[in-house]
């Protein structure tokens, strides 16, 4: 029982930075847009993050930094989508491409260091108060570090803005139907914007978590493929960022199935462990796309560019 509750405390903290992503890839995709710079997003802020961290040794100011990267790549791809109507397929691959350019090129200096031990010690794990004490769900949800309690919160107030406000009613209307939204006097071009932007923000933070907390120590293309595995759980998880979890503690767990069962490794070949993560998700994804329905349907207007003048 033991052993068990701590592999999956770990598959809590392995799939915290692909729950970031993807609830930042959910908000942006609600608005009905298509970024695949996921992955460039978390590198970006994997990158500043870590710098700002190893300079200032302040987690806070490490954190907004992350944040405010992942942003900043949103806003290159919001401008070109959003104002200038480009693809968002190919500006979305474009960002990808800048933010591991960029990374590899900021972070050429620092591999090989380690965060700040001020930095280690605020994101050390902690208890909960009474409920870490709940049997079994306590010891594996509720003995965990700042970030991921700050992921939980994110989960919950994104449940909370998408299905019980009248923001979140508008927002579902854009990624729906713009020129309806349009029409009903909702601002969209705000409305991509800002929910853009915040999903880039989210992307950055989980960049962050990797090189902060989870390693925590820079090394190239520290994400390894975490950002196209954000892309594809947003669809596994209907674009619901309830769902979102289930997916992320799920590749959380086999992607450190090899580390915590090392028997494993004397059976099978140690390169199919590691693709073991990459080759579920592309079951699921084959499985949910047989059963689509309404429920679990793409917002109608995703990956098209809106004009006014075209309505």
């Amino acid at each position: 029982m033991d052993s068990m509750i701590s592999f999956l405390s770990a598959a809590v903290v392995a799939g915290t930075p692909v729950l970031l992503a993807t609830l930042g890839e959910i908000l942006t995709e609600k608005a009905g847009n298509l970024n695949l710079g996921v992955e460039g997003m978390m590198l970006l802020g994997a990158v500043f993050g870590f710098m700002v961290g190893l300079k200032s040794a302040n987690p806070v100011l490490a954190i907004l930094a992350a944040a405010v990267a992942g942003a900043f790549g949103a806003f290159i791809y919001a401008f070109l989508t959003i104002s200038l109507r480009a693809n968002q397929v190919v500006s979305g691959l474009t960002l990808t491409i800048f933010g591991t350019g960029l990374s590899s090129l900021l972070g050429k200096g620092l591999i090989g260091q380690t965060a700040p031990d001020s930095i280690k010690a605020f994101f050390k794990p902690f208890s909960l108060p009474i409920i870490h004490k709940i049997p079994f769900v306590g010891s594996i949800f509720f003995k965990q570090d700042m970030f991921i309690y700050l992921s939980y919160v994110i989960v919950i107030l994104l449940g909370i803005y998408f299905y019980n406000t009248n923001k979140g009613l508008n927002l579902r209307a854009v990624g729906e139907n713009p020129a309806c939204a349009d029409a009903a006097s909702i601002n969209v071009g705000l409305y991509k914007y800002v929910n853009v932007l915040l999903g880039g923000a989210l992307c950055g933070l989980g960049g962050a978590y990797l090189s902060l907390v989870y390693i925590p120590a820079w090394q190239e293309n520290v994400t390894a493929g975490r950002g196209w595995i954000a892309v594809a759980l947003v669809i596994f998880a209907s674009w619901n960022p309830y769902k979102a979890i289930v997916g992320a503690y799920l590749f959380g767990g086999l992607d450190i199935i090899g580390f915590r069962f090392e028997v494993l490794t004397s059976h099978v070949s140690q390169y199919l462990i590691d693709m073991l993560p990459y080759l579920v998700t592309i079951m699921i994804l084959v499985i949910v796309s047989f059963k689509q329905n309404k429920k679990n349907a793409p917002p109608r207007a995703l990956g098209n560019a809106y004009f006014r003048e075209e309505r």
